[in-house]
This record gives structure tokens, sequence and C-alpha cells, in this order.
């Protein structure tokens, strides 16, 4: 049994999720005595749960669906609100009344915008205007390499308006990790910026905008127009861009001028992209129940209302940025920051929740994991007396990180650890703020996704950890995977595991409070002597060492066997001795188990992440081993990987 620490109980419950608890049992004779109950109705009733959501809060059908939910013999042929049509933008710019703010960004270097609903459905208006006279129709591409400022925003609604499909990258992506990714959906458009803004210094794309839109251009005889707009409102000197538009001269438009393209809930909406850290990444194509999906999440996961204000710290690149934008189905105020969250200091993020009164803050567990290394405390210097909320995701969120968030920046907050992927573009466990929050736990399962863990034998087991999985189809699975015509990546990707049954890649344990841990992603999984071990054990011992900054942990392919390799990055002023090693090893002997004590450790100046702060554990494995690391582009630090195959020990 898990010792874990209650850290906060709800106080109020006039929640959203308590309203339509309330709505639910009148609308159907049921009754929830807890939020166990609730989940499991809403997976045992799928099609009137989500059938329910969607007239509760006020999805908009241009015609209205036949039959919710069409059940396939192969989970991945199961189609959504069948017969129905809808546009995406339309939802998206529905309820924020006209001089309601929509967007407030901050750059920077301090410069702030905003905009109202009624300037965004203008600014759209405008740019759908453009897209549509150069031949934008349903189904097109259009992809925006841009920082997560408006114009990402006005790009994704233009694009949606006409029934055309949205991709994004950060543009601080490398050139051929951008095209690695745009020149598998071939669009028809390329959006983006002019430069961005990093660590205070102004950052020129033009380059790299200029050989992107040459080679698009090249690939696709249909390409049609480059669009840069200024990021900074200054005049920029352009070579060598094909079909170029400057934003700046986009004909204006008013919020009357904006129209809806139908689609059906099987149509293309969105283009994912996998990590591409073992291979070129998989184009994963998502329709509108993503945003039915956020909006449920948003909504009675997160509790947020119309007119509240919600940030999450993000790029374009990351799934979160779509995730995020869905709040504007709801009402309520998105606030957008490009640039470093450290420059000038810890301080700036923390600053501008205060100053805007913001109450909902979404960001990574790493960059929690920095503050805490940092020494920061901002309960110190801020009362946070808006923030009700604190999310985090991208990687487990551990105890450590828990009691940090409660000892030094609010106690009275709800943390939310979340936990889903690019893959459905949202969450299988999340927040309730009906619920109270233990270390390390996420709270609880999301409504209408059947979530269970499974055994090795397929068995779904409870406090014990396994693979997670999804027993049932959602609205936010993929509709399907680009350039896969017999569903082979897509079936591979998922159903592979386990029989007609999403296996998602986590280890996972459903907690006695009906919560659930994740310990780290299963394709990463430890094989020492043929015992599974998942590397989340040996990191949440590792962050209990002073000494140590960061870490990353493989299974070297050894003498017909595994070995486990602990790589670690040791903070200013410490080395790593012959006796830290031991106290590590023995540290890691106690907590977990001697199947779990590395062969090695060993010292590097570095740990490599993704562009969207994910250890890569497996890039790492192939360095040591040998192999050529394909898309060394989708890393933040690409250069990092190289000492990892210098040791003489691994040889």
């Amino acid at each position: 049994m898990l010792n874990s620490t209650l850290l906060w109980q709800p106080l109020d419950p006039k929640t959203n999720l308590t309203h339509f608890k309330t709505f639910l049992e009148s609308q159907t004779g049921a009754q929830f005595a807890n939020y166990s109950q609730l989940h499991r109705w809403s997976v045992e009733h799928l099609d009137l749960f989500w059938s329910t959501w969607a007239r509760y809060s006020g999805f908009k059908f241009l015609n209205q669906p036949t039959q919710t939910l069409h059940v396939s013999k192969n989970f991945w042929e199961s189609e959504w609100f069948v017969g129905g049509s809808l546009n995406f933008a339309e939802n998206l710019l529905a309820k924020g009344s006209d001089f309601a703010t929509a967007i407030q960004f901050l750059r920077e270097d301090g410069n702030q915008t905003r905009i109202s609903y009624q300037e965004l459905r203008a600014s759209v208006a405008s740019l759908a205007t453009y897209l549509k006279s150069v031949g934008i129709q349903k189904g097109d591409c259009v992809c925006g390499l841009v920082p997560n400022a408006p114009i990402a925003t006005i790009g994704m609604l233009a694009t949606t308006s006409l029934g055309a499909v949205w991709s994004s990258a950060s543009p601080d992506f490398g050139t051929k990790a951008v095209l690695d990714r745009f020149e598998q959906i071939q669009p028809k458009v390329f959006l983006s910026v002019d430069c961005y803004l990093f660590k205070g210094k102004k950052i020129s794309i033009l380059d790299k905008v200029s050989e992107i839109s040459l080679s698009l251009s090249q690939k696709n005889k249909k390409y049609s127009a480059t669009i840069v707009d200024s990021f900074l409102g200054e005049d920029f000197v352009v070579k060598d861009i094909p079909f170029l538009k400057r934003f700046r001269d986009l004909e204006r438009k008013t919020a009357d001028d904006l129209t809806f393209t139908p689609i059906s809930f099987s149509d293309p909406v969105y283009v994912m992209f996998s990590s591409g850290t073992t291979g070129l990444p998989k184009c994963i194509v998502q329709g509108p129940g993503v945003l039915l999906n956020h909006t449920k999440e948003l909504s009675l996961h997160c509790n947020l209302c119309e007119g509240d204000k919600i940030f999450y710290y993000t790029t374009c690149g990351w799934m979160m940025w779509n995730w995020s934008q869905s709040a504007l189905a709801i009402g309520a105020t998105l606030y957008l920051f490009d640039g470093n969250p450290f420059y000038p200091n810890w301080q700036r993020l923390w600053q501008w929740i205060v100053d805007e009164e913001i109450n909902i803050f979404g960001t990574s567990a790493k960059y929690l994991s920095v503050l805490e290394s940092e020494g920061a405390k901002p309960k110190d210097f801020f009362s946070f007396s808006s923030l009700k909320t604190i999310l985090s995701t991208g990687s487990p969120l551990f105890d450590s990180g828990f009691r940090y968030v409660y000892e030094c920046i609010k106690e009275d907050v709800q943390l939310s650890s979340i936990s889903g992927g690019t893959d459905l573009n949202g969450c299988f466990a999340l927040g309730n703020p009906n619920l109270p929050v233990y270390s390390g736990e996420i709270q609880c399962l999301g409504l209408g996704m059947d979530v269970q863990v499974f055994d090795e034998n397929g068995q779904s087991v409870r406090q014990e950890k396994g693979e997670l999985v999804c027993l049932q189809p959602f609205p936010s699975m993929p509709l399907y995977f680009l350039n896969d015509p017999d569903q082979k990546k897509y079936k591979s990707a998922y159903f592979d595991r386990f029989e007609n049954t999403w296996c998602h890649g986590d280890f996972a344990m459903i907690t006695e409070h009906e919560g659930m841990i994740i310990y780290g992603r299963s394709d990463a999984t430890l094989n020492p002597g043929g015992v599974r071990i998942g590397t989340a054990d040996i990191y949440a011992v590792i962050e209990t060492i002073p000494e140590i900054s960061d870490s990353v942990i493989i299974g070297q392919n050894w003498q017909e066997d595994v070995r486990i390799v602990l790589f670690v990055k040791i903070k200013e002023g410490h080395s790593l001795t012959d006796d830290l090693r031991y106290r590590i090893q023995s540290k890691i002997r106690e907590q977990t188990s001697p199947r779990h004590v590395p062969s090695f450790i060993l010292e590097v100046p570095e740990i490599p992440y993704t562009v969207n702060g994910k250890k890569v554990e497996i890039a790492v494995r192939q360095t040591v081993e040998g192999e050529i690391v394909k898309n060394k582009a989708t890393l933040s630090n690409p250069n990092s990987l190289d000492v990892f195959g210098m040791f003489p020990e691994l040889k």
C-alpha cells in the first residue's frame, strides 16, 4: 500500500462538475454517491454520456447527428456523432462576448497585447478571406512555424473556419525537424513569423523560413502562399521566399465577414506529431472530437468558467498548446507567453500571474523541478489570491514535486497532475475539483474514458503496476495516421499489445483513492534478468539525492541480458566520488530492489531533452549502443547526446 500524504481538500462543492452531475441525475434518473460511481456510469453509457455533454456544454452542430457512437468490430474504426456537421472554429468563438478579453499576450521583452473576442473574430476573418483567395478549401493543410502568440491562434482559427487542417511547430525547431514534419503533410500555405525572442535576444528565422518554404513549394505543386508576420512589429528584408504575403498587408475584415465551412466529426482538424526520436515523426490526424474532450477536461476537471483566466506555459510544438486553445470555447481569457520563463529571473511568470489575477496556471513537471532545484520559493514573494489551480504534465510529477508546490508556492491550491498525450490530444487521468489531492497521485480517471491498468496477462488490476489501457473508443482518438493506407502504423502504435484494446505505452497504477500514478513510458522499460522495471522507480530515488541536479537511465543490451546504466549531472560544487556512487546504489537498493541498482553510474555535463521537455532515454540508449539516432533535430540540446557514446566502460 502506498504511503500517500493528503495535501489538499476541496472547500467549495459548487463546481462545474457538481452542476453537471446534478444535471445528469435529473436527465437519467441515476444517482451518483461519489465520483467513482459517476465515472463508472460514464463508461458504461458512453454514447449517452458524450451526447449529454455535447448538449449540456453547448457544442454547436450545424446538422444534428443521427447516431452518437457507431461501434465497429475494430476499436479504431468506431465513429462518433455520425451524420452530424459542425465547424471547429465556430465552436471556439461562439461563447466569448464581443468586448470580453479573448487573449492577453506577454512577450519576453515585457510588451503586452490585449485582444477582445470581437477583435479576434475580425482578425480571423481577415486571414480566412486571404486563405480562401489563394485556394484553401476543406481538407487542405496550413502549417504554422509560430510562437505561442496571437498569430498562432489566429492562424488555427482561420484555417479551421474554412474546414481546413492546421498543424504547427515552434520557431526554435531546426529546419530539418520542421521539414520532417511539414513535408509529410504537404501544406498549401505556410504561416510563420520573422523572428522570436529568447533570453533577451532577437533571433531571426527568415533564412529558415526561406529554406522551408522553398522546399515545401518544390514538393507540392499546389503550394500557394508563404505568410510572414512581424513578431516585433518591425519591417524585415525578405529574400528567396516564394509566394510571399506579409500578414500586415492582409485586407482588413470585420467579425461579420467571418463564415464557417461545415465538416463532419470524421473530418480532420489537426495534424499532431509523435516525438520522432526513433524515426520520422508519425503524423497523427485528429478530428473535432478533441474539442469536445477538451471542453470536458477544462470545464469539469479544471473547473474553468466563462470569464476565468487560464495560462498554460507551452509552445506551439506541444499538444498542450492545442489543449489550451480550447479554453476559448468556454468563453475564458487565454493568457499566452512566449520566451524564456526564467528571463530575466524565475519570478517572471509568477509576477504576471499575480498582476493579471490568473485563475489557472499550467506548466511542465520539468519547470517545477527546475524551480525546486534553484531553491525558488514563490510564496515568499507573492500572494496568489486568485490562483485556484496549478496544472502539471509532460512527465510524471513525483512526491517531491507535489510537496514543493504546497510548501513553496501555495498551500491552498488544487494541484492537478494530468496525463494523456499527443496521441489523444487530451488526458486519460487528470484533476478533480471535488476530490482531495494526495502526494504523487493524479486525482482521478477522466470521465468517458474507459481507462484501466492491465498486468502482463491482460487482466485488469488495482493497486498494482501495469500497462495503461483504454477499453472503449473515445471522441478524441486519432482518425488515422497520414501515409498509413492499411492502418498498419496506427494498429502497431496502440493495438499490438492487447487485442482490440488501446495500450498507451505508460506504466501506471490505480491507487486505493481511485486516482492514478504514472511511472513513465513502458517502451523505455528496463528488463534486467527478464524482470520489467520502470525507470520512474529509480528517478524517484535520484530526486532525493541533493548532489544530483538531473539524470537519465537506460537499459543497455549486454551479453544476452540488459544492464542498467545511470547517467547523472552533478550540481556545481560537488563531484561524483566513490562515496556518492555508493550512496546512490545503496539508496536505490533499499528503496526499490537489488535489480534496480545500476551497473554503472557515470557523469555527463548535460541531459538530453526534447523541445517539449521530455527526457530521451531511447535516443541515449541508441547512442550508447552505436546506433544512429534519427531526428536529433527534435531535441532541444542535440549535441548533448555525443558524450554518451564515449564511455569505454560501456563498450
